[in-house]
């Protein structure tokens, strides 16, 4: 499925990601001009040849001044109608800073104020209490003390998850990860090596089940699109990016409490709701809300929603009709992450991996690994038509650079 826009000139920043190259190979595809821009020259999206030109810019969790600065004079000096951030950090800056963009220019991503709460997981958790969204039993804790006295209501292994992903210091830009405490001394052990300033943090019970993700275009408030896949592989093992995915029919619980989640927002723009299917019970809960792109948008390409395209047209004011149909089965499998699963596997503990009761043996992930081919398989990085992406991921994941 296309979708006809008039030609526009794009700047897609985060030139290293996966949704970077995604998005700069269909937009060029369609016909648009496609700018990357980034931190470093030998990334992903910048050396594709889909890639017309490269702007460099200064480290975002660094020099945030600096990086909109240089967004800025990279919109007027290439005559850029359409800004797309594709990273958490990214959109938060430019969504901040919208004004400072030439009135020629569009960024077509909801509010500051949107993105800022679908990317606290406090108060995601308080809004989907208010819209009867079911969620994992949750403790919010403000600092260490008393933590572990008020996790005493939950059941080990507690998920450990700071409220943002992304935290705003004094030092710049400062990433969190989820963690596990498999009793209490670990959780009080975890939580005391945590800075003061990446608090509040959930502790929540560990749901076991399969990831679902709900994946949405909305323009100004109205759905335009939604789609689903599952994790088949993720990496770490225990839960996060998808390494292999499948195309999906859309549950329509999750696109119920999507809808009922981002219309409450006020959305625009894309965005991503992240659900565990609960194995106890075969009820939906939801993980997180990203205000963004995705990791594996190539796989939504690929099955007939091009996100990327429907976000153009948006922005040159078009109103596109509504996505019904897509694709299902389409299966994306990011080669070199799929790689360091399977090493994890095979080197790691399952105790240490938090691998959950019935996850493959050793042999079976191995077999699973070898299917290197197959009906409606698609590589995310790899192409025979663009091979310097995969090249270059390849070169840097031998060296480690």
């Amino acid at each position: 499925m296309t979708w006809s826009s008039a030609i526009m000139r794009v700047l897609v920043t985060d030139s290293d990601n996966r949704s970077t190259l995604a998005a700069t190979r269909s937009l060029a595809r369609a016909g648009h001009t496609v700018i990357t821009a980034g931190e470093r020259r030998d990334s992903l999206a910048a050396v594709s040849r889909f890639s017309t030109a490269f702007v460099q810019y200064p480290r975002p969790f660094d020099e945030p001044e600096r990086f909109v600065d240089a967004i800025c004079h990279a919109v007027r000096v290439n005559s850029i109608d359409v800004v797309l951030p594709m990273t958490e950090v990214t959109t938060l800056l430019l969504t901040e800073q919208r004004l400072r963009l030439p009135s020629s220019c569009t960024l077509p991503f909801a509010s500051v104020e949107s993105i800022a709460m679908a990317s606290n997981k406090a108060a995601v958790v308080d809004l989907a209490r208010r819209v009867g969204v079911p969620t994992p039993r949750t403790i919010a804790v403000a600092s260490e003390v008393g933590a572990v006295i008020e996790a005493n209501t939950l059941r080990f292994p507690i998920v450990i998850k700071p409220a943002r992903s992304r935290v705003r210091s004094v030092d710049g830009w400062i990433s969190t990860r989820v963690a596990y405490a498999v009793d209490a001394a670990d959780l009080e052990s975890k939580l005391r090596r945590l800075r003061p300033d990446v608090f509040p943090v959930l502790l929540q019970e560990r749901i076991h089940g399969r990831g679902i993700g709900v994946f949405a275009c909305y323009d100004q408030g109205r759905p335009v699109a939604f789609f689903s896949h599952e994790r088949l592989r993720e990496k770490p093992p225990s839960g996060g990016i998808s390494v292999l995915s499948r195309s999906t029919v859309l549950n329509p619980v999750a696109v119920d409490y999507s809808k009922r989640l981002l219309d409450r927002l006020g959305w625009h723009g894309v965005a991503m709701v992240e659900f565990k299917n609960d194995d106890r019970d075969g009820s939906l809960k939801l993980m997180e809300i990203n205000g963004r792109f995705w990791g594996s948008l190539q796989l939504a390409i690929n099955a007939g929603v091009d996100f990327p395209a429907l976000v153009v047209d948006i922005a040159a004011g078009k109103a596109p009709a509504p996505v019904l149909s897509y694709r299902t089965g389409v299966r994306n499998r990011w080669l070199l992450g799929d790689v360091d699963v399977l090493l994890a596997v095979l080197f790691g503990s399952r105790r240490g991996l938090h691998l959950p009761a019935g996850f493959p043996s050793r042999t079976k992930a191995l077999w699973d690994f070898m299917h290197f081919l197959g009906r409606d398989l698609h590589y995310e990085v790899w192409s025979l038509s663009d091979p310097r992406p995969g090249l270059v991921e390849f070169r840097r994941w031998l060296t480690g650079r």
